[in-house]
């Protein structure tokens, strides 16, 4: 089941998800941002902006807002390696209750899948690339540090 623009498959816009398709690993976890309009909005901003992808030690490339249907490249250095990850903005939702934005990988990307954040929603299976499907485990470790990281760009921003 491919996603296309709009329709990501970890539904930012809504409070609940639906099932889980076959063969991804689910993951949802929710943090505290702070209280007050000042931290919603430096929150929102720090998302939709890439501030929390940057923050966490990743670029993106071309720089600005998400936009659904945009196709920017994120991009990791780690362990003397330079990873390059191809996504998809599916979509950008903001609302005064909920700001979010979903992506889904591209060919190339180290994994499959899809992943959207305040509540961090995602889900991931091996890539079809043989070579990052080797590295699967390992990958799944450097996602849950950069989840981390994530939570604490949130707090942080």
């Amino acid at each position: 089941m491919t996603p296309s623009a709009g329709r990501g498959l970890t539904m930012p816009a809504k409070e609940e998800w639906g099932t889980t398709p076959g063969g991804y690993l689910r993951a949802e976890r929710s943090a505290d941002v702070g209280s007050g309009e000042a931290a919603w909005t430096a929150a929102s901003a720090a998302l939709l902006e890439w501030g929390v992808k940057t923050r966490s030690g990743f670029s993106v490339t071309p720089p600005g807002p998400a936009v659904a249907g945009a196709r920017p490249t994120i991009v990791v250095r780690a362990l003397g390696v330079t990873v390059r990850e191809p996504v998809e903005v599916l979509e950008v939702a903001h609302t005064p209750l909920r700001v979010a934005l979903a992506y889904r990988t591209l060919p190339g990307h180290p994994v499959r899948g899809e992943e959207f954040s305040l509540t961090l929603r995602s889900l991931t299976r091996p890539s079809d690339r043989w070579w990052w499907a080797l590295a699967f485990p390992a990958l799944l470790v450097a996602q849950a540090v950069v989840r981390r990281r994530y939570f604490r760009a949130l707090r942080e921003g």
